[in-house]
Order: C-alpha cells, then sequence, then structure tokens
C-alpha cells in the first residue's frame, strides 16, 4: 500500500470512533483491517499499530484542537472534518516521519476527496494554526 493509501485507511479507522464507543475500536479495527484486499501482513500491521496510538493520544490531540481553533470545537465540527484533522494533529506533533507540510498537504486532500465544499480550506486553516 502506498502511504497515501495507508493514510486514507487510518482516516476511515478514525471516522469509525465517531460511532462507536472507544472499547469497541480494536474489534472493529480488526474488522476493516481483514477487509483490506489490497494490504499485505505489514500494511496491516503498520495500520493497526498507527490507528491504536492515535486512539491513545485522541483526548489530547482533541484539547489541542479545542485550544486552537476559535469558534469552534471537537462538538461542532462535522465527522469528516474532525477526523481529518485528528489524523493530521497526530502527524504533526507526534509522527518525525512526516513533515508538517506534508501532513497539512495529505489532510486537504483527504478532505476535496471526503468533506464538503468548504472542507478543504477549514481544514487548512486549522492546520496552519499547527504549521
Amino acid at each position: 500500500m502506498t502511504r497515501r493509501k495507508i493514510r486514507e485507511s487510518i482516516f476511515q479507522m478514525l471516522f469509525r470512533v465517531e460511532f462507536n464507543d472507544i472499547e469497541e475500536m480494536p474489534e472493529q479495527i480488526d474488522i476493516y483491517i481483514n477487509d483490506l484486499m489490497d494490504a499485505e501482513d505489514g500494511d496491516r500491521e503498520e495500520l493497526k499499530t498507527r490507528i491504536l496510538d492515535i486512539l491513545s493520544k485522541l483526548e489530547d490531540i482533541d484539547n489541542q484542537l479545542n485550544e486552537k481553533v476559535t469558534g469552534w470545537n471537537t462538538e461542532r465540527i462535522g465527522k469528516v472534518e474532525l477526523s481529518i484533522l485528528r489524523l493530521a494533529v497526530y502527524e504533526i506533533k507526534y509522527d518525525d516521519s512526516i513533515p508538517t507540510g506534508v501532513a497539512i498537504n495529505e489532510a486537504v486532500e483527504l478532505a476535496k476527496k471526503y468533506g464538503q465544499d468548504s472542507s478543504a480550506a477549514f481544514i487548512n486553516g486549522v492546520l496552519a494554526k499547527f504549521a
């Protein structure tokens, strides 16, 4: 899998957080990963490791978002946009292997693909505060 495909898969798993209890997420992750047809074992392990790490930092990520976003909070942000922001903030703050510019660009691309018309600009504006 490409890095972009791995990132997109992580986004899709993060989106499930909004519809499942956090305690159910390991099972949801296993279901999702087992259904991936184009993933090799190494990809599956990387996906699982990264998503579990993000989930372990989710409260801190949300607190950081709430501090940076003026007039918004994680309760008001759309589920797609919130999932993208959580992934991007994780990459910016906790993953030294991903340059900040790449994390922001990839988040904007996810917003263009999955979000509403104004999502990409919103994501870009929020993440600029983390750069």
